[in-house]
């Protein structure tokens, strides 16, 4: 039962199918998995564990019927604490929804049931996905299974940490400025951020409403690739949904190849702020995809180094519009309503009570930034600069198929360090925004240890709106070539929990 917990998505299902083990073997495995090491990392806030076994039962019954099973059946998945889950508790990592059950699912919560991925429980996060450590949940930060006194990323730490912690071999993840991508680069996992529109949000809690996209997490490019195809697609519930069809990801992830393809190297993403060892892997990652048959062609995009001033009043304005709603009347938390008070002054208690410091920061510097007489000084001017970020990303894709960087300039930083510096965690997210800003598809995957400190790098890739089958196919081949050099996946290296 302990190596089925080490057996990826893909392997997973192929043996579920084939009757070598039933999904409720698979699930059993990994509740007990979580149940040995959740303690310590804390990547989950709440286990479903019987809701898991009925799914894991209702496959098993399928294959007995003979029934042909989807490419991801009986696999188990950790869902991040942002889409609602119908009678599962969603939280949002903040006090303010703290015992809020939903009664209905999210439009991807639907999906994976319906492609009976067996829902394990819901993940750890930044508290309304603010943030770059999981430090900023209301229940506590989340350790790195590579070292835990380490942040996993964020906002999303809980997702990767699971995956690293093996327990589970699929995640979900959200991305509003790199809070897939960045969880994936420290903790040696795979992480994509889709097309913007291409997954729905539909049910999934809206922190930026322009820069929020779900995604794909997994510990292999091809269990990404299977997941992705699971979740992705039209949905007449989102307004911003793409109607189109999914690109072929699956594919890409089985054919990896980059013989003759032109990948562009970033010139801006480099510089004081990288850390030598995520420059050094990074570097080497660029020699090995030249060794593999791309053009390496270096790529200036100037607008890129304002990429952060302009997220940074672009998310928290819409943010500040979008958390409106939480003020005591509808749902979630209620403070103050003794019977003597306004229903203003109740809703100034509750969410004085429910939101932590990072929430409060954003919302008030949104409110300011959308006030009258500051508008347009502050958040017209940060429209405009994406404006001249996504015609940078089209002047490079004239250029090249592909574009590579480091995700993240440095790796995982000690729980704490960075806490009281908002500034110094806002760099995490230098290299990952701008692809949010221009709606962009990125993928993050495993490039090496960094010499200094043994731990997991990150190689992003990023490809134009709709072609997130390049991310794929490039992935694939970096990762054959990579595990060919090691000679294990870079996850083994892990110290074990």
């Amino acid at each position: 039962m302990a190596d089925l917990i080490k057996l990826t998505a893909a392997e997973i299902a192929a043996k579920i199918a084939a009757g070598e083990v039933t999904a409720v073997e698979v699930t059993e495995a990994h509740l007990a998995r979580i149940e040995a090491v959740d303690e310590k990392v804390h990547a989950f806030l709440h286990v479903d564990r019987e809701g898991a076994l009925a799914q894991a039962r209702a496959v098993d019954a399928k294959r007995e019927r003979g029934e042909k099973l989807g490419p991801l059946a009986g696999v188990p998945l950790a869902l991040k604490d942002i889409f609602t889950t119908e009678g599962i508790p969603t939280t949002v990592g903040s006090k303010i929804l703290e015992g809020w059950i939903p009664p209905y699912d999210a439009t991807l919560t639907k999906r994976l049931k319906a492609a009976d991925v067996v829902i394990l429980g819901k993940t750890n996060m930044d508290e309304f996905a603010m943030g770059s450590s999981t430090e900023n949940s209301a229940y506590g930060p989340t350790g790195n299974p590579w070292d835990l006194t380490r942040i996993p990323g964020g906002s999303g730490g809980g997702s990767s940490a699971a995956l690293a912690a093996y327990e589970a071999p699929l995640a979900i993840g959200t991305d509003t400025g790199g809070s897939i991508r960045q969880p994936a680069a420290v903790t040696g996992t795979v992480g994509v951020k889709p097309t913007y529109g291409a997954v729905s949000r539909y049910g999934m809690v809206a922190f930026s409403s322009s820069l929020d996209q779900g995604g794909p997490c997994a510990r292999t490019v091809l269990d990404a690739a299977l997941l992705h195809e699971v979740i992705a697609g039209h949905d007449e519930l989102d307004s911003t949904s793409i109607d189109a069809p999914v690109p072929p990801v699956v594919e890409a992830a089985r054919n990896g190849d980059v013989k003759g393809m032109r990948i562009g190297v970033v010139k801006e993403f480099s510089g004081e702020h990288y850390q030598a060892g995520v420059m050094q892997r990074f570097n080497e990652s660029v020699e090995l995809l030249r060794e593999l048959g791309a053009e390496i062609v270096e790529i200036s995009c100037p607008s890129f180094d304002l990429g952060l001033s302009a997220y940074y009043l672009i998310a928290p304005s819409e943010c500040s519009s979008n958390l409106a709603r939480f003020d005591a009347m509808r749902y979630g938390l209620r403070v103050g309503d003794d019977g003597t008070r306004s229903a203003e002054d109740v809703t100034a208690l509750t969410r004085e009570a429910g939101f932590g410091p990072e929430v409060k920061r954003r919302v008030m510097l949104g409110t300011y930034a959308l006030s009258s007489g500051y508008y347009d000084a502050y958040y017209g001017s940060a429209q405009k600069v994406r404006t001249l970020i996504t015609r940078d990303f089209e002047k490079a894709f004239e250029q090249v198929d592909v574009l590579v960087s480091p995700t993240t300039p440095t790796t995982a930083f000690p729980i704490g360090e960075r806490a009281d510096d908002p500034m110094a965690m806002y760099l995490a997210d230098l290299c990952t925004i701008p692809t949010n800003l221009a709606g962009n598809a990125a993928m993050s995957l495993p490039c090496g240890l960094a010499p200094e400190d043994g731990l997991p790098v990150g190689l992003q890739i990023i490809a134009p709106a709709m072609a997130d089958d390049r991310l794929y196919k490039v992935g694939a081949a970096v990762e054959a070539a990579f595990t060919a050099r090691w000679g294990h996946p870079l996850l083994e290296e892990a110290p074990s929990l």
